[in-house]
């Protein structure tokens, strides 16, 4: 089994994830599973019943997925590494020749969220930078070719 990095923010929110999979999900498709029942006729024929039920195997599915993720994850202690070199945690700005700096936070793969600049580092960009020092020009291997940027800043 492999491990995951979290960073303490990204665990904290999964452990509330998962509570809320545990606790308030699964009594409310209970509820709804009841109602379908309650309905009467043919289980086979009811909608809402095979919705309720189809529901349930992907909550089900979610908590078991968090409870090995939790449970095998490694909880990085930013305080501990060198504000200097770019780890899972880091805050980084970064610059591609003729772009505009961009600002990325480097996380671990369940925590990523791109769009919001939570990149992971298991990404080509997020491996290029992992052990990195602001100043330095990285190369990124990318699926639609190499390109390089520079680190501006760590923060």
């Amino acid at each position: 089994m492999s491990i995951s990095f979290l960073t303490r923010e990204g665990y904290e929110s999964l452990q509330e994830e998962l509570e809320m999979l545990r606790n308030e999900r699964r009594e409310e498709i209970a509820a709804r599973l009841r109602a379908a029942i309650d309905e009467g006729g043919e289980l086979i024929e009811n909608a809402e019943y095979e919705a309720a039920k189809n529901e349930q195997a992907f909550v089900e599915g979610r908590i078991k997925e968090l409870e090995i993720l939790l449970a095998t994850a490694k909880i990085v202690d930013e305080q501990s590494l060198s504000p200097d070199i770019i780890h899972v945690g880091s805050r980084v700005v970064v610059q591609e020749d003729g772009t505009d700096p961009e600002e990325y936070t480097i996380v671990g793969a369940a925590e990523a969220k791109p769009l919001v600049g939570r990149i992971s580092n298991e990404s080509p960009l997020g491996k290029a930078l992992i052990n990195r020092k602001a100043g330095e020009v990285v190369e990124v291997q990318a699926p639609a070719g190499s390109f390089s940027v520079r680190i501006i800043e760590i923060k």
